[in-house]
């Protein structure tokens, strides 16, 4: 007989912290299991997709970052097919399919997504499938597995059609697969540009998921006879949920009565991470196909220890001493604001600009590592080499080794510098950790957390608390993964970005950032709270402490305490380049910082150009207490004394709260108090405006805020604003550096 010839699909990722990436692997993964064959590659690797003769569906996964910018491994195609001299029926023959990762605690959300989806829609393409808008501040799976869910039945209905057509590239048995009838197993759903901010839309998309599919018929009658999905060898596991692209419909009950530690029966329990009641407890569930394993990972022991200390790619960072620590509020203030000075003097290539920021390198803390090492029982062996290769029977598309994990380096540096030991386990990775879990209530309780049943305690329990691996692992003491899982699962360790708060004018040879050092609350597993990772790390090195506003104190002997640093070029948050151009600051709390940079360049910029025409400046700021929080109040009242603030707008959101209501609080409320000016200045004097600080709350309000001004001033309806807001952005004059 002949061999079938699967039919074949395209899928394309353009990722910035590997979800996108994770994402479409899984996609990849899965189309084995529904009788199809997909190529995998990043966008970037333009020697491995043609899209100017591609005769197959292909599918998009993208993610959005910065100020709606593309990821860096995106940006090359999105410039392509942006390009004016391409034709409109530049792409008539290409079907595709989009999904969108995004965040809409940020302005531009999805940006990159819908920018794909417009230029290729101008270039002729044709949309076999509506596009999924995911939202990573709700919870990104929300939308991803309805999409997943109706993409197999979508890319079988293009197949079948392009056949038809004579324009697919199905040939001999692929094509009669296509044209069978519908796969029963794949839910109808129907998506309208879903989006997590449209509360209907998922409502109705869930509604239209048809979860009696034959998997949970069969999967239910087997699962009959066992009460969990643990297959009789985790190396060669036949069982169902186990297949490549199978997600199984398990009824896998718990006892309706549980036996706490003590052995007294517990009966109604309250859900918390480790258990689960009715209904949930005794519901099927729907749980993800288990993720393919594809590493190789091995232990050696050395006969000398070595200390390594800083990043793995220390050689392409700068190493600098911390010079300077000084802490701007009171110590009564709600949160505690430092700055730091780096001594760069001895990088005179480490050039910045106002409103560039830095990368900050820092470790996972020690004692968190003693401790993961010792829950995977690997204390012993922290010292010994790690080797990590490929598995030669992997099913994974496109597996390979992750770059940031070294040849033959201490466990020890790996867990330290390499892997983000602190990141919320995903739910590929809890049902990784299933199979390696030996207590049948624990593994029932993991597969509750991954399954779309238990969607909801997954995030009340895992992901609103950020909870971290160890955390988890800790609460699931029966669950024994290997090392290799581990390095499989666990992300790379991210710098740290923060924003220059100085001029290299004012300030030669220097840099200067701020932050606030954040607290994370004490939950059910993390009884006394914890730092930031980064902001944690740097109170520790600087410790016996900064010094208070008003002194100004250098790090004497012994030597200072050095940090790992790299310069992040923004070309576009940046001051007007003619002087003579009005521009508006807004840049409450901490937000103030690249500010103080841009105001000290332009304070030595007048000094020494008198001759100049400068354009007027604004300053919006805010904080909760004049006395406690006002950062850089001297600073700033020295720029109005000088001439280079032309305008400094404050507000103090808790001085005076019982004050009449017409005091301004938050620098929304002087915003429009200064309405008139503010869309003079944008509107008519070709100005720019600035934002900068918090994204879940100020920017969002600051948004809305502008928009209702400009409707005010210029008589306007809601979506004539909107159009006005976002030619502003177009313009690059209304830009935002903003974080979550």
């Amino acid at each position: 007989m002949p061999c079938e010839v699967k039919p074949r699909f395209v899928v394309l990722y353009g990722s910035q912290k590997g979800q996108a990436q994770s994402i479409a692997e899984g996609i990849a993964e899965e189309a084995e299991g529904h009788g199809l064959v997909a190529d995998l590659s990043c966008l970037s690797q333009n020697e491995k997709y043609n899209l100017e003769k591609e005769n197959a569906p292909v599918v998009f996964i993208v993610s959005t970052t910065g100020d709606g910018e593309p990821p860096d491994n995106a940006l090359q195609f999105v410039r392509r097919i942006k390009k004016k001299t391409l034709s409109t029926d530049h792409y008539k023959h290409l079907c595709f399919a989009l999904l969108a990762l995004g965040d809409t605690n940020y302005a531009n959300f999805c940006n990159c997504g819908k920018t794909i989806e417009r230029c290729l829609q101008e270039l002729g393409a044709k949309q076999f499938y509506a596009t999924g808008y995911a939202d990573d501040g709700v919870g990104l799976e929300v939308v991803v597995d309805s999409w997943i869910e109706g993409l197999w039945k979508a890319i079988k209905g293009a197949l079948s059609k392009m056949a038809s057509d004579g324009t697919g590239p199905l040939k001999g048995n692929a094509e009669d697969s296509a044209k069978e009838a519908p796969d029963s197993s794949i839910p109808d759903v129907q998506l309208n540009l879903l989006s997590i901010t449209d509360h209907q839309n998922c409502d109705s998309v869930r509604a239209s998921v048809d979860t009696d599919s034959k998997f949970a018929s069969v999967a239910s009658s087997s699962a009959s006879a066992t009460s969990d999905l643990r297959p009789a060898s985790p190396a060669g596991s036949t069982g169902l949920a186990s297949l490549p692209g199978v997600t199984a419909s398990v009824s896998t009950s718990a006892p309706k009565t549980h036996t706490g530690d003590a052995g007294v029966p517990q009966v109604a329990l309250a859900a918390s991470l480790t258990r689960s009641p009715p209904p949930l407890s005794e519901s099927s569930l729907n749980v993800p196909a288990l993720p393919p394993s594809y590493l190789d990972v091995s232990l050696q022991e050395v006969d000398t220890t070595e200390q390594i200390v800083g990043p793995v790619n220390k050689e392409t960072l700068h190493q600098v001493p911390i010079s300077r620590a000084v802490q701007l509020t009171s110590g009564d203030s709600v949160k505690t604001a430092l700055l730091l000075e780096l001594d760069i003097s001895a990088y005179p290539t480490m050039a910045y600009q106002p409103g560039d920021s830095f990368d900050v390198f820092c470790p996972n803390r020690a004692a968190e590592v003693d401790n993961m090492l010792l829950r995977l029982g690997l204390q012993n062996q922290r010292n010994h080499h790690v080797n990590v290769s490929l598995r030669k029977d992997t099913k994974k598309k496109g597996a390979r080794v992750p770059s940031y994990i070294p040849l033959n380096f201490p466990l020890l540096f790996v867990f330290t510098w390499c892997l983000e030991i602190r990141s919320v386990p995903k739910k590929a990775f809890l049902r990784a950790l299933v199979e390696h879990t030996g207590d049948d209530v624990q593994r029932r309780r993991l597969q509750e957390l991954c399954s779309k049943q238990g969607a909801a305690d997954y995030n009340l329990f895992v992901r609103d608390p950020s909870l971290s691996v160890l955390e988890l692992l800790t609460a699931f003491p029966s669950c024994s993964p290997p090392l290799s899982l581990l390095i499989e699962h666990l992300p790379k360790l991210q710098p740290r970005p923060y924003s220059a708060a100085s001029s290299r004018l004012r300030h030669p040879g220097k840099l200067h950032f701020v932050f606030n050092v954040v607290e994370f609350p004490a939950c059910s597993r993390r009884p006394a709270g914890r730092r930031g990772l980064c902001t944690g790390w740097l109170v520790d090195l600087i410790n016996p402490g900064p010094v208070f506003p008003g002194k100004d104190e250098s790090y004497g002997s012994p030597a200072p305490p050095k940090i790992h640093v790299s310069v992040r070029s923004n070309f576009s948050f940046r001051p007007p380049s003619d002087p003579s151009v009005p521009f508006i600051m807004v840049g409450p709390g901490t937000g103030v910082a690249p500010f103080i940079g841009f105001l000290q360049q332009r304070e030595e910029d007048r000094q020494k150009n008198p001759e100049v025409v400068f354009g007027e400046t604004w300053l919006f700021f805010g904080c909760r207490h004049r006395d406690g929080d006002y950062l850089f109040r001297r600073e700033l009242e020295g720029f109005v004394s000088s001439g280079t603030l032309s305008h400094l707008k404050v507000c103090f959101s808790r001085d005076d709260e019982e004050a009449t209501t017409s005091q301004p609080r938050y620098v929304q409320h002087n915003l429009l108090l200064n309405s008139q000016h503010v869309t003079d200045i944008l509107l008519k004097q070709n100005g720019c405006l600035y934002v900068c600080g918090d994204a879940k709350n100020m920017a969002k309000d600051v948004n809305e805020t502008l928009m209702e001004m400009i409707k005010t001033e210029l008589q306007l309806d809601q979506l004539e604003a909107m159009k006005r807001l976002a030619g502003l952005r177009e313009e690059k004059r209304y830009l935002q550096d903003i974080w979550g």
